[in-house]
């Protein structure tokens, strides 16, 4: 009915400063003259119901610190230097077909009490150290409530002033461009949170939120779900993400919880949803929304990356929009995830009758773009971090960590790993505090921060690994059903048909004498043996050679006989002349 401005402009007289209405359309403007940057301010909006409310500006560009709520005025002077990031990035090939590798971060806990400029002297450098390709950020939009890591957005449009103002967090992209690091963000278009200063009933009215009550709030998180069949609120959300793509260079999205989109029975149970105009239980006006912003994204932003969380079997998550695909670039792999975890924690003992959880994921990796997620979800809430998930002993724990981190960077896909995880923390992650960087002190911990900065060098280097990531011709297995041995062994091809071959010992006990099929006679390099003394391990392996002989076996013209250390993985590849160099 009524819309003013109240601000520090004004001494937080609405009267001084009415908006006025464009004819018909619900879009109301004001003009504020001398306006300068950093002035905080709300809109005091009289709704239907004639009760007079302030909310925040849902197009905002920066606010308060909470738990103040006002937004804030802000005028960049940032001056950008990464143009030749986004130029190699526009003309990049396929990123199914480039290496990934993906180091998760939540930058209010990675070290505690660090604003943006403070992060982009020290994170960017760390995550390149390692090898890393790409960092993915938990929410970074302004949200009231810390505990919610960012996933209960108020101000779509405002990076978080917890920790500086909007440049700082330019000039934190821009230093991770020049370390050669893409940056991705988490984005919630899934759900909003009920403050009464934000987005929800804005005008008393459900204006973004869906005004079916059987659509319009999920059920476990007590927020309100957008509506997607409204216009405006689509055109809200595609510019949210084309503007951090433009405002903030960031090279791609991760949209959380999109299962909780797709389907409109979603936690709800029978009775409490009702179907579509087809009877059936998928939200469309979602699926047109989701099909629109990646094909937006990728008109708009070449080279960018568009990932999925979507924990269902949907069919075409990663298939092209005009295939009748949601044109995402990747999908989250939840079943590989839960699947793997439910057999490591398993005593090595009984592991063998459920060695299917181990290979099933091969029966559906090509089925879509793939990351491989071990994410802030996996350490948190009682679960253990991914060491103390880990059965046996203190050595054991480390060597099961170990195995899986080298399978998991040989596995189909690309991978993601949760701050932390880089060197086998011991507590589960608390957003409060920080990582317990002082467990780098002991050497088990030094030991597997090294074997992560070695896989992802080696994983660089290997075309085997990633140049036909989606297809089945890239990988092919030479043990699978070796279940009595909590064995496996598979060959990965790069596109000119160069083996790389990953054998993993998921059994406390060394197989010595191992008959190996290899696609190749002659000598092959011990790229990586997860059990060498460098990483923490036993020192059980092969001298960093074997020789393969024309002995047919497993399928292959070649085999040999090597020792597989125990809770140990090892990678193989046929030596060249050009031998891969790791980190000292």
């Amino acid at each position: 009915r009524e819309v003013q401005v109240r601000g520090d402009f004004n001494g937080w007289d609405g009267s001084q400063t009415r908006m006025h209405r464009l004819a018909e359309s619900g879009i109301w403007e004001a003009r504020v003259p001398g306006l300068g940057s950093h002035e905080s301010y709300k809109y005091h909006v009289r709704g239907a119901d004639g009760v007079w409310r302030d909310k925040a500006d849902p197009m905002a560009k920066w606010a308060q610190v909470p738990p103040e709520t006002a937004s804030r005025t802000f005028r960049s002077d940032f001056e950008w230097s990464d143009q030749p990031w986004l130029a190699k990035r526009a003309n990049s090939t396929r990123a199914d077909l480039a290496p990934m590798s993906i180091y998760e971060v939540h930058l209010g806990s990675w070290r505690r009490g660090l604003d943006y400029g403070q992060l982009a002297e020290q994170l960017p450098s760390y995550v390149a150290e390692l090898g890393f390709t790409h960092v993915e950020l938990l929410p970074v939009m302004e949200h009231p409530y810390g505990g919610s890591w960012g996933y209960q957005v108020t101000s779509y449009y405002a990076p978080t002033a917890r920790f500086g103002d909007p440049d700082g967090l330019r000039r934190l992209i821009d230093a991770f461009h020049a370390a050669g690091i893409g940056v991705i963000l988490d984005w919630v278009p899934a759900h909003f949170p009920k403050d009464d200063f934000a987005l929800g009933r804005f005008d008393a009215t459900p204006l973004y939120e869906d005004p079916n009550p059987a659509r319009g709030e999920h059920p476990d998180w007590g927020t309100f779900v957008f509506n997607y069949g409204r216009r405006e609120v689509r055109n809200f959300l595609v510019a949210n993400a084309l503007y951090w793509l433009e405002e903030f260079h960031i090279d791609g999205l991760r949209v959380d919880a999109v299962a909780s989109m797709l389907y409109l029975d979603y936690s709800r149970l029978k009775g409490e949803w009702q179907p579509n105009v087809h009877g059936g239980r998928e939200n469309l006006e979602a699926v047109q929304f989701l099909q629109e912003l990646n094909g937006t994204v990728y008109k708009s932003a070449p080279g960018a990356i568009m990932i999925a969380e979507e924990s269902t079997s949907w069919p075409g998550v990663t298939s092209q929009t005009d295939a009748g695909g949601l044109g995402f670039g990747f999908k989250w792999n939840m079943g590989w995830m839960h699947d793997t975890l439910h057999y490591l924690q398993r005593d090595p003992a009984y592991r063998s009758y459920h060695h299917n959880e181990l290979t099933f994921s091969l029966a559906y990796a090509f089925s879509e773009n793939y990351v491989l997620p071990i994410s802030h979800d996996e350490v948190v809430h009682e679960k253990g971090s991914l060491l103390r998930k880990m059965p046996g002993d203190r050595w054991r724990q480390f060597a099961n960590v170990r195995a899986y981190l080298a399978y998991m960077w040989a596995h189909p896909g690309k991978q993601l790993l949760f701050m932390g995880t880089e060197f086998a923390q011991d507590n589960e992650w608390a957003e409060a505090g920080d990582l317990d960087w002082h467990l780098l002190d002991q050497p088990l911990h030094r030991g597997v921060q090294q074997l992560i900065r070695d896989l992802n060098g080696v994983y660089k280097q290997s075309p085997q690994l990633w140049s036909m990531d989606p297809l089945e011709a890239g990988f092919e297995w030479l043990e699978g059903g070796d279940a009595a041995r909590n064995t496996i062994a598979f060959i990965r091809w790069s596109n000119d048909q160069d083996p790389l071959v990953c054998v993993t010992n998921f059994s406390a006990i060394p197989q010595e004498d191992y008959h190996l099929g290899l696609p190749r006679p002659g000598q092959w390099q011990e790229l990586i043996n997860t059990d060498a003394a460098v990483y923490g391990g036993s020192g059980v392996g092969n001298l960093g050679t074997i020789t393969a002989h024309q002995i047919p076996h497993h399928a292959q013209p070649a085999s040999t006989r090597l020792r597989v250390p125990p809770l140990g993985s090892l990678w193989l590849r046929p030596r060249s002349p050009q031998v891969l160099e790791l980190s000292p």
